[in-house]
Order: structure tokens, then C-alpha cells, then sequence
């Protein structure tokens, strides 16, 4: 079994290879990697619930929705966070979105399994209906169009530049959750995932544990939200609708759950996709359902988890040899 240190190893050589590569690839590759390094934070928050504590939430798009409504309104109206305020945004989105979670989990973590989904979803589904509705504020069905991106000594009006600071916070948030997980809060919200009962019997506060991990997930939503904000120059309902959150959710189980490398592959695949089969045929949604059906079929682990079953079937298939050497003639 490959070391964690090797993973380690490959994972940073991985993220040295982009960072290389993608400024030399032209304009386009450089938006669409940016579009997907902020959209893959959103989607490892969404795996340190689904992969790390059990608990598949559907809102996740509302902490995503309201940190980038937070950027496109104080930037717009207050022209606030276009220079070197931008940090004040960021860290702002951060806490606006780990306090609508802590709010929202007081709520949904009373519940689990289809419960909690069903009520994650009803939740994320009011922060879209105020999205629509609030005119004055959000500019209702129009949304709000960003006018340029932030200049503090760095000139992010340059896609280049603005990917490597969007890069840089991928960076630092795969970071910060891989040191979370591999703490022993983590390890005790793989326990949870597990088996709550038992942690419980072990005198673990398993809603706390959740709770956390629910703000969290939350703060780390509202980041991507800022920074989707500035890459995607356009903040609407589309931003906060349910598809959102379902596409993020599906990047995880494509890549594979409890991975936090597999959210970030999965949402590189998912925007590829989408960009390259747009352009050969009208119905690409159904080609890419079909991709999402056949790896849940086929590859419930994920791609992340191709390794796993690889050797799975190598190791039954060295047992099956070893018991027919073992028959007598």
C-alpha cells in the first residue's frame, strides 16, 4: 500500500504541475482552471461532511451563495474589497458563511440521514428564494455584474495573476483541512461517520463534533463564494440554486469521498466536461448525468478509489489461485 508520504509527494508534485502548465495553456484554460480551483474549495467543504462525517448536505450552496452576494454587493454599492479591503472581504465571506451554517445547524444536525438532506435542502432552498426576491439588495432575477476585480499591488484584472491568488487559496484550504482531518477532531468525525453510537457510548458530544464541522463546511463555502465572485464577474440566483449544490456534491462522488484530492478532481472533471462537450452536442447535460450514473454504478468509491479495487481484485484473485494450488490432484 502506497505510504502517506508518497501520496503527499505526488499530491504537491501534482499541484506544482499546474501551477506551471496552466499559465502557459492561453487564456481560456486559464478562466476555466480558476473557475474550478474556487468551485473545488466549495466542493471540499462538502466532503469533510459527506466524506469525513457522514452527513450528505444539499445547502451547501447557500454559504457559497452569500459569500459571493457579500463580495458583488459591498464592491457594487460600497465599493468596498476592490483594493487592499479585498482581505476584509475574504476574511468577511469567511465569517458570514460559518454564521449562517452555525445558524442553519442548529436545525439540521438534529436530524440525520434523508432527514438532514431534505432539511439542508429546504434551508439552502430560502437563502434562494431571498436571493430572488430581494431586489433592491441582489438585484432579484438580473442578479449584479461585478465591474472589474481588486487592484492592491497586484493586478488581478490579469487572468494570470488571478489565478495564481485564487490557486493560492485552494492551495492553503486543501491545506488547512488536511491537518483537520488528520487531528483528532478528524479522526473523531471519521468515527462518527462510522459508527455514531459507539462514539457516543465512548463519551464523545457527537452533535458538537457535527455542529463543528457543519460551521466549518460553512466558512470554507463562504470563501469559494468570494473568490467565484471575482472569477465569474456575475452574482445571481443561478449562484445559490439547488443544482449548485448538487454539482458539488456529485464532484465529490466522482472523485471519491473522504479524499479531499477527489473533490478537487472531481470538480476539474466536471468543468472540463462541460466545457468540452458543449461544443460538440446541445444535450451534453444527459452525456454528463450518464457520467455521473456509471461512476456511481461502477465506481462508488470514486476514481480516487480505482487503486483500492485494483488491488481488492489482484488480492482475490492471488487467494483464489493459492486455493486451487492447495486442492489435491
Amino acid at each position: 500500500m502506497m505510504s502517506q508520504k508518497i501520496k503527499i509527494m505526488i499530491v504537491i508534485a501534482a499541484l506544482v504541475a499546474v501551477a506551471l502548465v496552466v499559465p502557459q495553456s492561453g487564456s481560456f484554460v486559464v478562466l476555466l482552471v480558476t473557475r474550478a480551483l474556487a468551485f473545488a474549495i466549495l466542493a471540499m467543504s462538502v466532503d469533510l461532511l459527506l466524506g469525513y462525517t457522514g452527513m450528505s448536505s444539499m445547502g451547501q450552496a447557500a454559504y457559497f451563495g452569500v459569500g459571493a452576494y457579500l463580495t458583488a454587493v459591498l464592491a457594487t454599492k460600497f465599493h468596498i474589497g476592490m483594493g487592499w479591503d479585498f482581505w476584509l472581504v475574504v476574511v468577511m465571506g469567511i465569517l458570514i458563511g460559518a454564521a449562517l451554517a452555525a445558524l442553519f445547524g442548529l436545525f439540521a444536525i438534529r436530524a440525520g440521514g434523508v432527514y438532514f438532506l431534505m432539511i439542508t435542502l429546504a434551508l439552502g432552498q430560502c437563502v434562494w428564494g431571498l436571493a430572488y426576491r430581494w431586489n433592491s439588495l441582489t438585484g432579484g432575477d438580473n442578479g449584479i455584474n461585478m465591474t472589474g476585480r481588486p487592484s492592491f499591488g497586484l493586478d488581478l484584472s490579469n487572468d494570470v495573476t488571478f489565478f495564481y491568488l485564487v490557486f493560492a487559496f485552494f492551495s492553503l484550504s486543501m491545506l488547512a483541512l488536511y491537518v483537520l482531518v488528520r487531528s483528532p477532531f478528524g479522526k473523531s468525525l471519521a468515527g462518527i461517520r462510522e459508527r455514531e453510537l459507539r462514539m457516543q457510548i465512548l463519551g464523545y458530544n457527537t452533535w458538537l463534533h457535527k455542529y463543528i464541522a457543519f460551521i466549518i463546511a460553512g466558512g470554507f463555502g463562504g470563501l469559494a463564494g468570494v473568490l467565484w465572485a471575482h472569477t465569474n464577474g456575475h452574482v445571481s440566483p443561478e449562484t445559490v440554486v439547488l443544482t449548485t449544490s448538487v454539482d458539488a456534491l456529485l464532484m465529490v462522488v466522482l472523485g471519491g469521498a473522504g479524499t479531499l484530492v477527489g473533490a478537487a478532481i472531481g470538480a476539474a472533471i466536471v468543468f472540463g466536461l462541460r466545457e468540452f462537450l458543449s461544443t460538440l452536442v446541445p444535450w451534453w447535460q444527459y452525456a454528463l448525468g450518464a457520467v455521473y450514473v456509471m461512476t456511481i454504478l461502477y465506481l462508488p468509491m470514486g476514481l480516487m478509489g480505482i487503486p483500492k479495487r485494483w488491488r481488492q481484485r489482484n488480492q482475490g484473485k492471488g487467494g483464489e489461485t493459492k486455493t486451487l494450488a492447495s486442492k489435491p490432484s
